[in-house]
């Protein structure tokens, strides 16, 4: 009898003490780990946030189990292009005293647990505040921060900016950029297509992407121009112009004499006038790194570019577009209402002939550059009818130009908008889409935010990213396999931006991690309704911490700010 008391009282303590082993263990998946690698069984132990055990595990072993039996468990994915902090011209972002925004609803939603923000050039004037703020609210994804080339460039320039700078400024943008790093920033982002970056010359960008080099620092570029020419290009004023293909030439230049690790961000082919160069782009980038320039790419997966969809097929001079924006805001004793606006600037061009065929110049290469009269579909206009309908179809029914189409939708639509309907463009081709995706180097991103609480028109990006790049290029088209699609969007970031204890399910990395269902994860999010969570995401957990549980949001904020200094040391020099 006191054998048999003796006995069970030992069971107890050693099933007690198993039970205290992890504070969560996760059975019978099946791990793609990120490396690219066949998924494998293999039973999962986290403890204060970390994996600490790969191996055969008990229900016992953990405080608390998640039985993934059928189920895909991978590293979270790491979003090395998000607008998630909201700086940049974004109204929400993670630093608003918003539940909804810090958690980040959709993005975590799809699998995201880390974000890299400040992108396109901007970023806010002190990182270290920034970073503070974060902190100090908390978010749901963890946060890497990068200084932004255009707004360290006005600082530094003011408003005359349309030149090069001189030696003096580009020391100010320098220390700037070193303030940056000092606080925690990972590397300098740029947006050369936009003001007042694209002023620059590439030896300014070089001259300030060595500022990084010292501090282990990454360069992220938005390109000078995505197609033939840049989105400020008008054929009626513009003479010189630049194309993708020497933007990627720039990118290599800048990594090859700085030895900075470098991206092309959002690398994309836009315009039916440009499809096929994607080949190309593979082509430069695979013949420098065979050389050993440190240069990759990343990409979202759709064939449209843009956030909200407000393509505008009428130039922005025909119809005062900046001086009307303004009035728009202006107090309600300004006769200069909407009403009147645009319609009245346009007739006033469309009534001189000369400014109406520099007009007709303008607008035919918009259609082109927007991915022809096929690809540009109506998704808001007065008129119903219209909706759904692209220009090429518009066209057709109403027996008038393509260009004739493009002015009626400005004169007969919402007399508040620029171009008076809410075009999309589907101006990439997929392709194109499917040749950069197969490249080894090629990184998954969003270009995304965090979708505001009113649910404005936005790109499908917004919710869908990841899930679509396993279900629609990898199961659907199989352009690619579930373990490449999963590799660009965990290991290959994080080894792009040098963090050292994510990206990967391995023992003391940190427990960052997506458990999705391979035959029912697909992307929902449409064009005509982008605000749709994705399916068979079941689990997402930062830290070990849920955003995700049995596919319902939490609003739980595990996230922390990721300093460079956790991933690369001071190296001194330049």
């Amino acid at each position: 009898m006191i054998r048999l008391v003796t006995t069970s009282l030992l069971y107890f303590i050693v099933t007690t003490t198993y039970a205290q082993s992890y504070d969560l263990v996760i059975l019978n998946g099946r791990v793609m780990d990120g490396s690219g690698n066949p998924w494998y069984y293999q039973d999962i132990g986290v403890k204060q946030g970390k994996i600490v055990k790969l191996g055969l595990l008990k229900p016992m072993d953990g405080k608390e189990v998640i039985d993934a039996r059928g189920k895909i468990v991978a590293p979270g994915f790491i979003d090395i292009h998000s607008h998630a902090d909201g700086n940049q011209g974004h109204v929400y972002g993670l630093r608003k005293d918003h539940p909804k925004m810090k958690a980040a609803h959709n993005l975590v939603m799809q699998g995201i647990t880390t974000v890299v923000v400040n992108h396109d050039g901007r970023s806010p004037e002190n990182i270290d505040d920034q970073i503070s703020q974060l902190e100090r609210q908390g978010h749901g994804p963890n946060v890497a921060v990068m200084v932004g080339h255009n707004s360290i460039r006005y600082r530094a320039m003011g408003e005359d900016f349309r030149r090069k700078a001189t030696d003096v400024e580009i020391n100010d943008m320098k220390r700037q950029i070193t303030d940056g790093m000092k606080a925690g920033a990972f590397g300098l982002s740029a947006g050369l297509e936009y003001v007042p970056g694209r002023w620059s010359d590439t030896e300014e960008v070089i001259s300030l992407v060595s500022a990084v080099k010292p501090w282990g620092g990454v360069y992220i570029v938005h390109e000078r121009a995505s197609g033939s020419d840049a989105m400020w290009f008008l054929p009626s004023r513009d003479l010189e112009k630049t194309t993708m293909l020497e933007n990627i030439e720039e990118v290599i230049a800048v990594a090859e004499a700085t030895g900075v690790t470098s991206s092309a961000t959002h690398v994309k082919v836009k315009g039916a006038d440009y499809w096929g160069v994607s080949t190309a782009i593979v082509n430069l980038i695979q013949t420098a790194r065979n050389r050993g320039v440190d240069v990759w790419a990343d990409q979202y997966p759709y064939n449209t570019t843009g956030t909200d969809g407000y393509t505008e097929l009428i130039p922005g001079w025909a119809i005062e577009r900046d001086r009307w924006r303004s009035s728009l805001t202006g107090s309600a004793d300004d006769n200069s209402g909407p009403e009147t606006t645009f319609k009245d600037a346009l007739t006033k061009v469309l009534d001189d002939d000369e400014q109406r065929t520099k007009l007709f110049l303008d607008v035919k290469r918009e259609i082109e550059r927007r991915g022809g009269p096929e690809n540009i579909v109506v998704f808001d206009y007065p008129d119903q009818s219209f909706i759904g309908k692209s220009i090429l179809e518009l066209s057709q029914d109403l027996d008038i130009s393509l260009v004739e189409v493009a002015i009626k939708l400005q004169r007969e639509g919402f007399p508040d908008r620029p171009g008076g309907a809410r075009l999309r463009g589907f101006s990439l081709s997929e392709v194109d889409i499917e040749i950069l995706a197969k490249a080894p180097w090629l990184i998954t991103t969003t270009d995304a935010g965090i979708s505001p609480p009113e649910n404005p028109p936005v790109h499908a990006r917004y919710y869908g990213t990841y899930p679509r790049k396993i279900a629609h290029y990898a199961k659907k088209r199989g352009a690619i396999s579930v373990e490449h699609a999963i590799r660009s969007s965990t290991s290959l970031p994080a080894q792009f931006m040098g963090f050292k204890d994510r990206g990967t399910i391995r023992e003391g990395y940190m427990a960052d991690l997506v458990i999705f269902d391979l035959d029912d994860i697909e992307d929902r999010a449409t064009f005509s309704n982008p605000h749709q969570y994705p399916e068979g995401i079941e689990h997402v957990l930062i830290s070990g911490e849920y955003m995700v549980k049995n596919g319902q949001l939490t609003d739980n904020l595990p996230g922390r700010v990721i300093r460079n200094t956790e991933s690369f040391r001071y190296l001194g020099g330049g």
